[in-house]
């Protein structure tokens, strides 16, 4: 198919030499520098790298990266569609079923035929582009071909950071354009996610050790505004990787609360996997005691499958509660997509300096 060799890329550091692929959880408390992804529905590929050694995401370099046509991409779900299925967890919501679902679409696009100098669509190519262009705090790249695995992902959102026994999370709910933009609503879901969270990791941490260090923060990315809450606890003696992920996954702030009921609605309502969208996407160092799992929003991947060769896939959606408009849902699944997409197709070429200010 095609001769990329596998890398991962993450923080700045770049891991090559491929020794190990599994799916066993387990193996993330042996030796040595894994990159890690899990599907939403569950797929976990982990993959240790025998050389790791800094390597600073290097700037784009002109024809590397060819993505769609900034015309082409298509929807799981169409607005009418998306509206439809949050009038629906409405419903759920009144019924008393779900406080809050998390309501996702999957858009996919062509990659063109000769997409570059190597002959081969490159996510890593990608991740330049998207350094330069959305830079995001969990921002990396993991290549297996072989496996199936090829990500691309900016995201903003801390899933699992792990330094010895003491366990981070960094959900993520409320998102406008500006500050201004953000309206109770957006706190009231961003604290329930939280308790959800806190739930989640008190299955899996010592007790009395889950704490809430940040509520409701304001963080600033490319385009938009997100409220960020911290969430942290001491990992429980005898706990390792195989608990903390059946403890936590998927995780909270793209499912609902409850996590049962919200998963329920939505395998209902959705009409596409959501595959490495809404999952675990990072590193474990099981040498050092130390990880960082992102969610895997802002995340591009390819999908070589396809009988019509392959496509680009992106995920985007938003939490829906009972003070959701279902039009002001969709217009922030568009905001969330639009910068991203611009992205890959090749239109943003400017990055943010070390000041702040925007750089063309």
């Amino acid at each position: 198919m095609h001769d990329l060799p596998p890398l991962a890329r993450f923080g700045g550091l770049l891991a090559t030499d491929l020794r190990d692929v599994t799916s066993d959880p387990g193996a993330l408390d042996s030796s040595g520098f894994w990159a890690v992804t899990a599907d939403f529905e569950g797929r976990l590929v982990c993959a240790r790298f025998g050389d790791v050694r800094p390597d600073p995401v290097p700037a784009p370099v002109p024809g590397a990266w060819r993505g769609p046509d900034a015309g082409q991409w298509t929807s799981s779900l169409g607005r009418d569609a998306y509206v439809a299925g949050v009038r629906r967890i409405r419903e759920h919501i009144e019924a008393g079923e779900v406080y809050q679902a998390n309501l996702c679409r999957v858009l996919s696009a062509p990659l063109p035929e000769e997409p570059g100098p190597g002959g081969a669509a490159d996510v890593d190519a990608l991740t330049a582009l998207l350094a330069r262009g959305n830079p995001a705090p969990y921002a990396g790249t993991i290549r297996l071909p072989a496996h199936g695995v090829e990500i691309a992902t900016a995201s903003p959102e801390l899933y699992l950071r792990r330094t010895g026994r003491r366990i981070e999370s960094g959900p993520i709910k409320g998102t406008g354009r500006t500050a201004a933009d953000l309206l109770p609503k957006d706190h009231a879901e961003n604290v329930m996610i939280v308790d959800l969270v806190r739930n989640d990791l008190g299955r899996v941490c010592a007790t009395g050790s889950v704490t809430v260090p940040e509520l409701c923060a304001l963080e600033e990315h490319p385009g938009l505004v997100h409220l960020v809450s911290t969430v942290a606890g001491e990992l429980a003696d005898g706990a390792g990787w195989p608990e903390l992920l059946a403890a936590t996954f998927p995780p909270g702030s793209v499912t609902g609360a409850p996590k049962s009921s919200a998963l329920r609605i939505i395998e209902a309502l959705e009409t596409a996997p959501r595959g490495p969208y809404c999952g675990g996407i990072g590193w474990v160092d099981a040498d050092r005691g130390t990880a960082e799992l992102a969610v895997g929003i802002r995340t591009f991947w390819i999908d070589r499958r396809p009988p019509g060769g392959p496509r680009l896939c992106f995920g985007t959606g938003a939490g829906i509660t009972w003070g959701s408009d279902p039009d002001r849902e969709w217009a922030e699944t568009e905001l969330k997509a639009a910068r991203l997409l611009r992205v890959a197709s090749g239109v943003i070429e400017e990055h943010v300096n070390d000041s702040g200010r925007t750089v063309r």
